[in-house]
This record gives C-alpha cells, structure tokens and sequence, in this order.
C-alpha cells in the first residue's frame, strides 16, 4: 500500500469538537479505503505497463513532496523540520518507502486481492515486535491470535502446491518493513510532533528511492501521467476521508473498519482485473482479519487505548501517525 504512532495534537476545544456521528464517521473511512484501494489499482496498472515500481514510488512521493513542501513552508516554515531524532526518521522513511515499493512489485506477479489479504498480517508483526522494541507484555491470547492469524497466512500462501508463487512472500516482507515503520512511531509519540515525522518521513523515503526509481527510467506517456494524477488525487482524498472519519468517531469504533480494504481489493480486482480468490484465499483472509480484530479487541481491554488493527498496506494509520 499504498499509505499509514505520534503524540496527537492538541485536541480542540470542547465547544468547537464535532460532535460524534459515527455512522458518517463509518461512511467515510470506508470510503477512504476505498480510494486507497483504487490507488495500489492504478500503481498495479502502471506496474502492468513494464514501469519499474521504484520510477512508480519515486513519481508518487514527487507529487506528494510537491503537495506538501508549500503547505509547510507556508503556515509553518521551518519549524517542524527541527527534531532531536534524525536518525530515527530516516530509518522510519526508508522502512516505510521500502514497503510501498515492495507492495509494487508484489501487485506485478500477484492478483490484487491477494496481495491485499496477505499485508493484513502487518498488525501481527506490530504485536510481536512491540515485546523487543516497546517492552510491552503480550499475553497467551494475543500470542493464540498471532498464531491463528499465521495459519490463515499459510491458507493463502498453500507453501508446496502448485497455488503457491514466490512472489507470495513479497508482501510479508513488505508488511514486516511497514510495522518497523509502525513501531518507531509508537517510540517518538512521546516526543515528535505528526507534521515533524511527515515530512522527515517523505524526504527520507524520496532521497533513499530517488538512485533506484532513476536508474530504470521509462519516459511515461500521456496515459502513465494520467494514472499519477489519479493516484495524487486518491491520495489526498483518502488523507482527507480519513483525517475527518477520526474527527467525527473514536478509533476504538471505527478503527476495524480498516478491513474493508480487503473488500474493496477483491472488488476492484474483479472489475478491472479479472481476478477472482479462491475459497482457501477467502477462508485464510477471514482468519487473518479475525486474529487483527481480535488482537486489537484485546490490546483495548489490556491498555485502555485501543490502536488501528489493520494498515494497508492499506494506509488507514496514516491519519493516525502522520505517515507519508
């Protein structure tokens, strides 16, 4: 996926808060799924046309970059380039620009869907680096779920059939690089404001996919520039869905809705694709989604402070962390 923590900004004051209207807030986060989805389609178009996918990242965080600089030097100046964790950002960046440009290639050799249904097990990897990296406690019943949710991964990997590709294994390690990404944002909530690893996060990622996407170069024609302003305009629009989802509900309501990501992958896959999972590919979807639910559900009932179950690769979290 395409996108997706950091100490939040202040909250507004109680009289200017929306009020809470969790049917809307719903509606609109599975609209920004929606147009998350349709942006790893249109990334998936291009990859079908022979583009490398480090050229289709590197145009991508070339827009966004050329989104967001003005904004930021225009309302805030230089102020949130200034942090005390530089090193922390960039790994953060090359972590979360590595997994979008795996993403990439693993939509090249894999339907949609399958692609989808395999990165949902990024929130497992978040659960078991949180031990090492956190030091948070995870007890036996997230531990079964992580457990369960790997076997649904087995599901629709099939290892020793004839369903199973190598390619498969691009988005576990695309996911495994996107919960590092996750995980060092857990580690500066503290400390970084969402704006200051936003754009630490772009640069970073621009500067580490720049030699790559450059050294295969495929001038793009008319229709490939096309394709980019839709996957510009997916982006901010499902920045945006998102942002007000999260403003109108609490996470803790709205958060597992990130799931319909998968719906959504399925969907567009079918229309645009002709791909169709199989029932394995559903049954082991199914598994994984309930095992992120589940560990969410319980991590709330520990903590108290519920956290996004899923991430696109879907980028559901980017509201959330601030992620480029």
């Amino acid at each position: 996926m395409a996108s997706q923590t950091a100490a939040p900004a202040a909250a507004p004051a109680a009289d200017t808060a929306p009020p809470d209207r969790p049917l809307l807030a719903i509606g609109l986060l599975l609209g920004a799924n929606f147009v998350f989805t349709a942006m790893d389609g249109f990334a998936k178009g291009l990859a079908g046309t022979g583009m490398a996918a480090e050229q289709i990242i590197l145009i991508r965080y070339l827009l966004v970059t050329a989104l967001l600089v003005p904004a930021v030097l225009r309302h805030w100046g230089a102020r949130p380039w200034r942090t005390g964790r530089p090193v922390a950002h960039v790994v953060r960046g090359v972590l979360l620009i590595g997994s979008a440009t795996l993403f990439v290639h693993a939509m090249t050799h894999l339907p949609l869907e399958t692609a989808t249904a395999i990165g949902f097990v990024s929130p497992l990897y978040v659960t078991a680096l949180s031990i090492p990296f956190l030091g948070e406690k995870v007890g036996i019943r997230r531990w079964a779920a992580v457990g369960a949710g790997f076997l649904g991964v087995m599901l629709i990997l099939r290892p020793g059939t004839d369903v199973f590709q190598p390619a498969m294994l691009i988005p576990l390690v695309s996911s495994l690089c996107w919960a590092g990404g996750l995980i060092i944002t857990r580690q500066m909530r503290g400390t970084e404001k969402p704006l200051t690893i936003l754009i630490w996060s772009t640069a970073a990622g621009l500067v580490a996919i720049a030699p790559l996407g450059l050294a295969d170069w495929r001038t793009p024609t008319v229709r490939d520039w096309g394709f980019f302003a839709a996957i510009a305009a997916c982006h901010v629009a499902g920045q945006y869905l998102t942002i007000r989802a999260f403003m109108l509900a609490s996470a803790s309501l709205i958060a597992p809705f990130s799931y319909s990501t998968l719906l959504w992958a399925m969907l567009i896959g079918a229309f645009a694709f002709g791909s169709f999972p199989d029932a394995a590919t559903l049954i082991g979807a199914g598994v994984l989604v309930a095992a992120g639910v589940y560990v969410w559900h319980r991590e709330r009932q520990v903590t108290g402070k519920p956290t996004n179950p899923g991430g696109s690769i879907a980028e559901v979290a980017e509201a959330e962390a601030g992620n480029p």
